[in-house]
Formats: structure tokens, C-alpha cells, sequence
């Protein structure tokens, strides 16, 4: 017969002082991070192994957590990686028929130090009035230590503005994910070289199960390891921090553009492209993060719920096409936005074959409304494989 563990004190802290006391939930000890939160009602384990959490606090705004437990398969990469977890009811057992274990067994494993019983709802608000802001998670002894000497510690972290955390993320050594290893029958129809600058797995999956062989390297990559695998085309991840630390990345990205070699990027490599065309990217309030995000296609009209997990956005001309401002990269414009705030959504390069998105296309748990853009970036890949360039005056979105 199991035994209900020992009721452990734990207490969320605040930079501005604010103080929420509840129990521990996961590993006992410290946790130090920036407190975000994420709003999607489903997922919790894709999101902790999300790498773009990487030192963050994340606050999950859906009441129950840990229903269906944890299992390998879902994960989204090789660990958990948000640095603490808040969550306000969590699940006294799982109840699934592919649970492996706890949400909390899992979070004891890996050492992630979290809290329960909190208000997530006051949390959530007081981020969304103050802005993202670094906070500490302490448990056990440390809870009971004195109020001003918890709120000193997490004062002496550094913010997350001037982080540079891809490296830290990143895989040491490249891999490649074959198109037959998810299904594909026939021969690779081309092949990509993917920057892993905190890459989920679902990514180079939607690729191989399109038959696309996908080269995975790690985030110090140079645009000779890149040119190496002979891809068709290039793409960068998602990944965590400030896009102005990533000037190695942005310093390839523009040699990738300049010898016309295809490129998506995604989330963190949206920013990148953005600062590789000249544009600057500035902080987020409170970011966005969660499966529930509206994205409006200024082309078509069309409206995508997004997966997002960013709290940095480019910041580019809504109204375009404009010249860009670094290089000889000529027209740019941006493609999408978000309908919560007007935040850049998606870049387009109209006389480059190169296009971005700020959110998810590879989400998992979904929404799965943005999966298309994989197909739109093969056919690009392959419409330069045929004739070595792209039509003037038309986006790579437009070609397709």
C-alpha cells in the first residue's frame, strides 16, 4: 500500500517582493530562474523538456497538472529543462494507459525543484501587470530561512536580458535522423542542415517523415560544418535567451543567405534572421507561451493557433515591404503577426529564398494548424535544387 509523503514547505519568491507560500512539489532544494507562465491547458511534459525553458520558473495557468503522468515518448528532448515548476493542484496519481510514472517522480528524478498549492492565478496576473521578473523556488529548510535573505538570492541571479544560452542547450555532437526511421519508403528527397539551438525532437521528425534527411549540428556549427552536409537548405530552432548574445549564429545565418542556400527558422531563429537582415529584437513584457496563441497570415487572411515559447520579438516594420537594413538582402517584409499584440510573427525575404516564423509548426501537443510551413520550405528547397533561383519579386511563401 502506497504512503502519502510527508507535507514538505515550499515558498515562490519574487524579485519586487511579492511572496507565495504553498508545498513542494518535485525535488527539495533551490531553484532560480525568470518566472514566466505558460497557458495551454494540455502538454505539461512536452513544455518542461521544451530547451527554450531553459532557467526559467514556469507557472502553469491550467489548475490540474500530472493527470495523465509521464512517459518517454513524449518527450521533447533529453531532459527536463525549465529550471522550477509552478503548479496549483497537481494530480495525486496518474491515470493513463501510457503513464510510466509521476509528474513528480519525474521532476524528483531529475532534480527539478517545484511547489504546489500556490495561486496560479495571482501569479499569472502579477507577471502580466509587472512583467516576467527573476524569482526562486525553496523548499524544505530553505523555505523557512528569513523573507529579506530569499528575496537577496534571487536578486543576485543575472536577468534573462543578455543570456546567451543556446551553447548551454545545444548538442556536442551532430546526428542525423533518416527519413526511413519515421516511415519513408523511398530515397531522401532532400536533405537539411538544422542548427540545434535547443531543438525539439518533433522537428527533425516532421522532416523525416516527409523524406527529408536531416542533419542535426550543434549551435557553435560554422557555415563550413553547415555546407558539409551538402544540404538543400538550412533551418534553426527554437532555443532559449537573448538573441543579441547569438552574434556567431546571425554571422553564419548571413553567409547562408548570401550564397542563396534556403533557410526557415523558427522562434529563436526568427530573431535570428531578423538581426541578420539588420533589424533589431527588444524584450517582451511577459512573453508569449502556451498552445492557444492567434497568428493572422497577412497574405491570405488566415488565422493559425500557434504553439509560442518566446519572450523576445523582432522588431521590424509592421508595414512593408521595406528595404533591409543590413547587406545586400533586398526586400523584406513581415509576414505574420500576433492578433493578441501586433508582435512580428513570421519574416519574409522577397528577393532571397528565406522565410521565418516566431512560433511552433512542429508543436507538440499540438495545435498542428502551422505543419504546412515544412511542406512550403521542401518545396522551396527543391524548386532552388531545379532552378538555382527563385523568382524576382516574390516570397519563398508565394512560390509555393
Amino acid at each position: 500500500m502506497s504512503t502519502v509523503p510527508p507535507t514538505v514547505p515550499a515558498v515562490l519568491v519574487l524579485e519586487d517582493g511579492r511572496i507565495f507560500r504553498g508545498t513542494s512539489y518535485g525535488a527539495e532544494g533551490t531553484a532560480l530562474g525568470e518566472a514566466v507562465f505558460a497557458t495551454g491547458m494540455t502538454g505539461y511534459q512536452e513544455t518542461i523538456t521544451d530547451p527554450s525553458y531553459a532557467r526559467q520558473l514556469v507557472v502553469q495557468t491550467a489548475p490540474h497538472i500530472g493527470n495523465t503522468g509521464v512517459n518517454a515518448a513524449d518527450a521533447e528532448s533529453r531532459r527536463i529543462w525549465v529550471a522550477g515548476y509552478i503548479v496549483r493542484d497537481a494530480a495525486r496519481r496518474p491515470s493513463n494507459w501510457r503513464s510510466e510514472q509521476s509528474l513528480d517522480e519525474e521532476l524528483r528524478d531529475q532534480g527539478v525543484v517545484g511547489i504546489e498549492g500556490v495561486d496560479t492565478r495571482a501569479i499569472t496576473r502579477h507577471l502580466r501587470e509587472r512583467g516576467a521578473m527573476r524569482a526562486g523556488i525553496f523548499s524544505g529548510a530553505g523555505a523557512l530561512s528569513d523573507d529579506a535573505r530569499l528575496i537577496e538570492q534571487v536578486l543576485e541571479q543575472p536577468a534573462m536580458t543578455g543570456s546567451r544560452l543556446a551553447e548551454e542547450v545545444s548538442i556536442d555532437q551532430a546526428y542525423v535522423v533518416e527519413p526511413a526511421e519515421h516511415g519513408w519508403t523511398g530515397e531522401p528527397v532532400a536533405t537539411v542542415a538544422a542548427l540545434d539551438l535547443g531543438i525539439k525532437a518533433m522537428t527533425p521528425t516532421h522532416f523525416a517523415r516527409r523524406g527529408v534527411r536531416c542533419v542535426v549540428l550543434p549551435a557553435t556549427a560554422t557555415f563550413d560544418d553547415i555546407t558539409a552536409a551538402g544540404p538543400d537548405g538550412v533551418f534553426m530552432s527554437n532555443g532559449p535567451g537573448d538573441p543579441a548574445t547569438a552574434e556567431p549564429q546571425v554571422e553564419v545565418l548571413r553567409r547562408v543567405l548570401d550564397a542563396r542556400i534556403p533557410f526557415f527558422g523558427i522562434c529563436f531563429g526568427n530573431q535570428i534572421l531578423g538581426r541578420a537582415l539588420g533589424f533589431g529584437t527588444y524584450k517582451l513584457p511577459y512573453g508569449h507561451r502556451g498552445i492557444n496563441q492567434p497568428v493572422l497570415d497577412r497574405r491570405t487572411g488566415t488565422v493559425e493557433i500557434t504553439s509560442q515559447n518566446h519572450g523576445f520579438a523582432v522588431d521590424a516594420p509592421l508595414d512593408g515591404p521595406v528595404q533591409a537594413p543590413a547587406g545586400s538582402y533586398g526586400r523584406v517584409e513581415v509576414s505574420h503577426i500576433s492578433l493578441n499584440d501586433d508582435v512580428v510573427e513570421g519574416l519574409a525575404c522577397l528577393d532571397l529564398p528565406a522565410f521565418s516564423v516566431q512560433y511552433h509548426p512542429e508543436a507538440a501537443a499540438g495545435p498542428h494548424d502551422s505543419a504546412y510551413l515544412f511542406d512550403r520550405f521542401i518545396e522551396l528547397m527543391l524548386t532552388e535544387k531545379r532552378t538555382g533561383t527563385t523568382t524576382p519579386g516574390t516570397t519563398a511563401q508565394e512560390e509555393n
